[in-house]
């Protein structure tokens, strides 16, 4: 809910008496300026100053100890910050007033003012929300991606599935590049595609459909509650994230075995959402700030991630005894195949989807050539320098 406070002050000069001498114009023009540049106070005139404070309920998709919820957190203090005291955010956890996967109607109904989460845990309202978060692999990363979302046509066609197709009260920004998601945590390495069938197995969005082309059993739930599914025995596998938020939120608890690299969400973005109504309330400066503070947060997000990440990986390894392996080729070659499956099918059956998917292959066709052109692959200069492959303890299958 949307809560103003105003606090107003006045400061008032008092006024000349009745018979003072008149100055000369000239001189009093001179006077006016001069007074002016030290405060217009003392002018003569009240001068009456007001301070006004909107409060928004801002919930987050995340548990209070994972990663994502801090990264929340930060977007809320950079958009407090640049408001100078005009705006208060205030942030709570997922299941602080809704469910991670009731946190979009919350905002809709007007319960939460707006929320921190990704656009694949509403696919189920319509499939192409999930081609704004997790993407189909078309060569790109998730900075790309978010360049797509900015100036190649993306947050045009969000606004309309938002608002003409769907006519949700929303508004939203996509914010945050996440690197290429692993595979999963598992019982026992995954060697072929074939074992993922009639696997339980947790993933979101079209990733689901992804998964269940290789005859996997898949269930959507929160992060929050992966791992006690796992731990009792609910799910034979699932994917999370990175390594911060699957060590934090205690994978390796009930898991030793994580693949790396995958298909399935090889990149993707955080989604912000505010009420439309109540965010076109607000003054105009105080949305440009939301929408900036997104940006800001964006770029600050990938910064942090890239300190924390490997930091969090090692103690996987080292503390905990997870074993890192690299997911087969085999693997990875099918996931395309079961890609191509997926886009047909869906473009075929809304023509929104397939709206979208051209606009994305329309830009990744151009824009992923220009990067793989032009940028030097990097193993080998890392190999060069450090003497071993980036996978330091890891298995290769």
């Amino acid at each position: 809910m949307v809560m103003q406070e105003k606090e107003s002050s006045s400061t008032v000069a008092p006024l000349p008496a009745e018979n003072a001498p008149a100055e000369p114009e000239g001189m009093s023009r001179r006077k006016f300026f001069a007074t002016s540049a030290v405060g217009a106070a003392a002018v003569g005139f009240p001068m009456v100053s007001f301070a006004q404070t909107t409060t928004l309920n801002f919930q987050s998709t995340w548990p209070a100890r994972d990663i994502f919820h801090e990264f929340a957190a930060d977007f809320v203090r950079i958009a407090n910050e640049m408001s100078g005291g005009r705006l208060r955010i205030n942030l709570l956890p997922a299941g602080a007033v809704v469910g991670a996967l009731q946190m979009q109607d919350a905002v809709i109904a007007g319960a939460l003012d707006g929320g921190h989460g990704v656009c694949a845990y509403w696919y189920g309202k319509h499939k192409a929300f999930s081609l704004f978060g997790t993407p189909p692999p078309f060569g790109w990363d998730a900075h790309q991606f978010l360049a797509w979302q900015k100036y190649g046509g993306g947050q045009e066609l969000y606004n309309e599935l938002l608002h003409d197709i769907l006519k949700l009260d929303l508004v939203g920004f996509l914010t945050g590049p996440m690197p290429t998601q692993p595979l999963g945590w598992f019982k026992e390495p995954i060697t072929s595609a074939d074992m993922l069938r009639g696997m339980k197995y947790r993933t979101v969005g079209l990733a689901a459909d992804l998964m269940r082309e290789f005859g996997a059993a898949v269930t959507i739930m929160g992060g929050g509650d992966i791992v006690p599914a796992m731990d009792r025995g609910l799910l034979d596998g699932a994917e999370f994230n990175n390594p911060s938020s699957d060590r934090l939120l205690g994978f390796p608890d009930v898991s030793k075995v994580w693949m790396l690299r995958s298909y399935h969400q090889d990149a993707e973005s955080f989604e912000i959402i505010f009420n439309r109504s109540k965010y076109n309330a607000l003054p105009a400066e105080l949305q440009a700030i939301i929408k900036y503070a997104t940006e800001a947060a964006s770029s600050d997000m990938y910064w942090k991630a890239m300190r924390r990440y490997p930091e969090d990986l090692e103690k996987m390894r080292k503390e905990q005894g997870v074993r890192t392996y690299i997911t087969p080729d085999s693997i990875l070659e099918a996931q395309l195949q079961s890609w191509d499956v997926v886009i047909a099918r869906e473009s075929e059956a809304n023509p929104f989807f397939k709206k979208v998917i051209d606009s994305q292959r329309a830009y990744c066709e151009k824009t992923v050539a220009y990067h793989l052109e032009g940028n030097t692959p990097k193993e080998p200069a890392y190999e060069h320098f450090f003497g071993r492959k980036p996978t330091a303890d890891s298995t290769m299958l």
